[in-house]
């Protein structure tokens, strides 16, 4: 399994980005609920949001973030980093693998 920290960067108004975050939200738990995604939230400041999650390959992330209401309705771009996790807190062990 590879991990990756996915980086959003707003491109549109933060008025755009709030009128669709209920429905990126809702996207979001689908990734949360196939056990794909760790944590996510958005950036301080308000400029674009950072995700936590894994999958076998960086094309399988990608393209279930090519889904993302705020990719489909070009509102941010992404920036994946893929990273091998070596130090955790021990709860952490049996989602990292």
């Amino acid at each position: 399994m590879k991990h990756f920290l996915m980086e959003l960067t707003y491109t549109a108004a933060i008025e755009q980005i709030d009128a669709a975050v209920v429905e990126h939200r809702a996207f979001l738990q689908k990734g949360f609920d196939a056990g794909m995604l760790l944590m996510s939230g958005p950036q301080n400041p308000r400029t674009g949001g950072v995700i936590l999650g894994r999958a076998e390959s960086l094309e399988i992330i990608r393209d279930f973030m090519l889904q993302d209401p705020f990719n489909v309705k070009s509102l941010a771009t992404y920036r994946f980093v893929e990273f091998s996790p070596v130090k955790m807190q021990p709860f952490m062990k049996d989602w990292i693998g």
